[in-house]
This record gives C-alpha cells, sequence and structure tokens, in this order.
C-alpha cells in the first residue's frame, strides 16, 4: 500500500501540513505498514514557500519588515535545499494574513514590505528567485515593491508619492538611477494561478478589491489608478500592462514583475510539482489523495487539486479529492482522473462547527477514504 497526500491549506482551518500530519496518522491507525508519502502542497499563493522549503530541506530566513499598512512585521522567506534558491511569499509580508477584517485599507496598502524580503536576499547573495503571489492585501500595482528597492515614483512636483493604490494618480515620473542594480542579473520565477490583467473589468481591481475591503467607488478608483500607472509605465518601459494576463496578479503586482524584473511565469502548481518531485512518487503509488478549502468549479481552473490530478493521470494513479465543503459534478471529476470527491461534513453542520472540528472530522474521513478503498487487503 503506497499513498501520496498532497493537500493545499483549508484556508482559516488547517494547513496542508497539518492536513497531512493528521492523515497520516489516520492511515497508520489501520494500516500500520502503509508506506505513505507527505507531499503538503501550495498553488502560488499562502503555503507554497513552506512546501517547498520542506519538500527540499531548505531553511527559513526571518525579518523584520514593513507590513501592508505600514506597521512593522515579522516575515519570512525560504532557502531551498540546493542552498541557491529563495523562495518569497508576498503574503509572508504584503498579506491579508497580517490585517484584522475591522482594519482592510486596500486603498493604502503597500507592497513594500515584499521589496524589502527581495533586497534582504539579494544582501545574502542569491540570485535565483521563486515568488508565490498569492494572498495579496495590497493593489498598488507594485509600485511599494519598487521602491523599496530604490525606484524613485516621484509627482508634478518631483516629490515620492505616498503608499498605496490610492497614490497612484499621482505619479508622473520614474527614475530607475537607484534601483537595486542586482536585480538585472537575477532570475525570477512568479508562481501564480492568476491570469486577470492589469485593469477592467477583469483586473486586479474588480475581482481581487471586494475581498481587499474595497467598495464600489473604490474598486472604480483603484482601476483608474492601475490604468494611469500602467500609462506611466508603458511611457518609461515600453510595456503594455493594461490588458497583459497575469499582470494582476496580487493587485497588479504580476505587473510590476512583468516590466521591470527579469522574470517569467509559471502555474504556481507546476512549480510546486516541480520541486517537490512529485513525479519521482507516482510510478509506485496506488492512490493519491488531493484537496482544498472548498471543492467547486474554480477547482479545475489552475488551482493545486486539478494540477496534481492532471500529474497523476499521466501516472495512470487514481486521485481522490477532500475538502471542507464539495460542490461538483462527479462526471467532471472523472474526465481528470478523479475517482471521488469527499466532504468533511457527514451531517448538516455549520461553518463554525465544521473549522473547530476539522482535525477529527478529517481524521474520520482519511480513515473511511482508505478502509473503502482498501478494503480486499
Amino acid at each position: 500500500m503506497n499513498i501520496i497526500l498532497a493537500p493545499d491549506s483549508f484556508k482559516g482551518s488547517m494547513t496542508s501540513f497539518e492536513i497531512t500530519q493528521y492523515m497520516s496518522e489516520s492511515i497508520y491507525e489501520l494500516f500500520p505498514d502503509a508506506t505513505v508519502h507527505d507531499l503538503p502542497i501550495g498553488d502560488g499563493g499562502e503555503g507554497t514557500m513552506p512546501a517547498l522549503v520542506h519538500a527540499t530541506n531548505g531553511q527559513f530566513i526571518e525579518v523584520n519588515v514593513t507590513g501592508p499598512l505600514d506597521a512593522q512585521v515579522n516575515a519570512r522567506y525560504g532557502v531551498l535545499g540546493d542552498r541557491s534558491t529563495c523562495v518569497i511569499e508576498m503574503a509572508e509580508a504584503s498579506g491579508l494574513t497580517h490585517v484584522n477584517s475591522s482594519q482592510m485599507n486596500v486603498m493604502k496598502a503597500t507592497t513594500f514590505g515584499t521589496g524589502e524580503l527581495i533586497k534582504h536576499a539579494l544582501d545574502q547573495g542569491y540570485k535565483d528567485f521563486i515568488l508565490a503571489i498569492g494572498g495579496s492585501a495590497t493593489n498598488d500595482g507594485g509600485a511599494g515593491m519598487l521602491q523599496a528597492l530604490g525606484a524613485q515614483l516621484t509627482d508634478k512636483a518631483g516629490n515620492e508619492i505616498g503608499f498605496g493604490g490610492e497614490s497612484l494618480s499621482q505619479v508622473e515620473h520614474i527614475d530607475l538611477s537607484h534601483f537595486d542594480q542586482r536585480i538585472s542579473t537575477s532570475k525570477f520565477i512568479i508562481a501564480t494561478d492568476v491570469q486577470n490583467p492589469f485593469i477592467g473589468s477583469n483586473g486586479a481591481s474588480f475581482v481581487f478589491g471586494a475581498q481587499k475591503g474595497a467598495t464600489t467607488t473604490e474598486q472604480r478608483q483603484l482601476d483608474n489608478n492601475l490604468k494611469h500607472w500602467a500609462d506611466v509605465i508603458n511611457q518609461y518601459q515600453n510595456v503594455k500592462l493594461h490588458h497583459l494576463p497575469g499582470a494582476g496578479a496580487a493587485g497588479g503586482l504580476g505587473g510590476a514583475f512583468k516590466a521591470f524584473f527579469p522574470s517569467y511565469f509559471e502555474d504556481g502548481i507546476e512549480v510546486v510539482i516541480k520541486h517537490t518531485n512529485l513525479e519521482s512518487y507516482l510510478p509506485h503509488a496506488d492512490l493519491v489523495i488531493t484537496g482544498e478549502g472548498k471543492i467547486d468549479h474554480q477547482t479545475f481552473f489552475g488551482k493545486a487539486p486539478i494540477g496534481i490530478a492532471h500529474c497523476a493521470q499521466r501516472f495512470n494513479v487514481p486521485v481522490i479529492f477532500i475538502g471542507g465543503t464539495v460542490d461538483v459534478d462527479f462526471k467532471q471529476c472523472q474526465q481528470h482522473g478523479v475517482i471521488g470527491a469527499f466532504s468533511l461534513t457527514d451531517r448538516p453542520q455549520s461553518l463554525e462547527y465544521t473549522i473547530q472540528h476539522s482535525p477529527q472530522l478529517l481524521k474520520k474521513l482519511t480513515q473511511n477514504i482508505i478502509s473503502t478503498y482498501f478494503h480486499s487487503l
């Protein structure tokens, strides 16, 4: 019996590491001699950095940086086991995890701390970077990050603009004479599952602004400000971000990487699959269990579970989805080599109850799945 556990986190409930731990314990209770491979994953959002560090026996480096609302926060980045690749998760410095729901202020939120993480890593001599850019609290088009790395963004009077998306309407000039020169000789892989453009109805402000606290009026203002910022970038960098796929990731941070960094974008889950060496485990596997907090139609569009399923399908290994909630058509699952999708809840339960009791529910679900699937052993 050879089982691969490769779940993403259940946001607000359990990390991917906790999930694999609970599942492993449940499996070993039933089958002490089972071979279980714990491969907690992420798709470019929160949890991607620790998943890669864990998979490669890397290390974490802690740094105090500027948080999304200007207060200092403790953040960390990872160094992979090769000792040369640095993994930065922008949410560590500029994510919603640092902002209480009552304090959300996307108009002022900045990516300055993400730039500080990059600078710290550059100071340590790293040149190969993986940036996971999910979970942002920001909509500043990456302006704060650029400022932290030496770019001067000034208004008509030559004054440096302030933090946040509300200040982008003021920027008229970009001075890169003090922009960190080490960036041009480094490599940046941007891990994300977001393909939204910089502006417009499908852009950063309208699609993701509400979850960061923006009102409808503020979303329109932020979109207009990003358009102005994109116009200025095009003037100085000759890069049209406006409708460029992926430029809208992380409140437009993706656009800053496209315009100012030697970077290329990859699906977050593909980056994780490569660095966790998932394919090396699949030839001998009997079953893969993956999942995320909510299994629904969005799961099939670049999310971690479907990426795992497609990889397993190439090796003819069956896959089972688990989720806090499940709302998918079984035929759609079958098309991707998924033989079942199971919810933590086995009776009508409130969200609060499910989150509070998620470890127990997960252990029970895991044992039901494993005992059923391997019933003949």
